[in-house]
């Protein structure tokens, strides 16, 4: 008979998030690299864009990054309608996550802003103005995602600054250290 690998063993814990996580983002900038081959419609393929990204945003927000990596954020209004962000880690165990599935969350969400912000550039610099609220939406939806969970996994209540300069100044005092123990 055929033996099954645990969940321990396989690479993939949840294989199908995984590829919702990527699939979502890698159609949106497919379709945008490829809309005016397949089509010379620029509502048809603004209308696609967007709905592929707001899945991905609602994917990634409320599903992938629970399962693959154990984080999540929202943002909530107390009585007073003042607008609270509420940042959350759960600590995963070996059995929820696996090394694979962080891997694929964190490239797929680090790598494709990175895309809409060239696409930002390059709609700019040939003048194709119309598409500029498109590929816009597309970075501040794929922004606001990495955004959140960077906040998550850093610890909401941490400044982002703060930890950078503080990383920052890690680094320098390495280096001087190295430095001085050299002959």
């Amino acid at each position: 008979g055929v033996a099954w690998a645990s969940s321990q063993d396989a690479p993939w814990t949840h294989p199908v998030a995984s590829f919702f996580h990527l699939f979502f983002r890698a159609s949106a900038i497919l379709v945008y690299l490829l809309c005016d081959m397949l089509s010379g419609r620029f509502i048809a393929s603004m209308v696609t864009i967007i709905l592929l990204l707001s899945c991905d945003f609602w994917t990634v927000k409320n599903v992938s990054g629970r399962l693959l990596v154990g984080l999540r954020w929202w943002n909530q209004v107390d009585e007073d309608g003042k607008s609270h962000w509420v940042f959350e880690s759960r600590k995963v165990s070996r059995n929820d996550s696996s090394s694979a599935d962080s891997r694929i969350f964190w490239l797929g969400l680090v790598v494709c802003p990175l895309f809409w912000v060239v696409f930002v550039f390059s709609t700019i610099v040939s003048f194709r103005i119309k598409w500029l609220a498109v590929v816009f939406m597309g970075l501040v939806l794929q922004w606001a995602n990495l955004y959140g969970y960077v906040r998550c996994k850093v610890g909401g209540k941490s400044n982002l600054r703060t930890m950078a300069k503080n990383y920052l100044n890690l680094q320098i005092f390495k280096q001087a250290m190295e430095k001085t123990e050299r002959p």
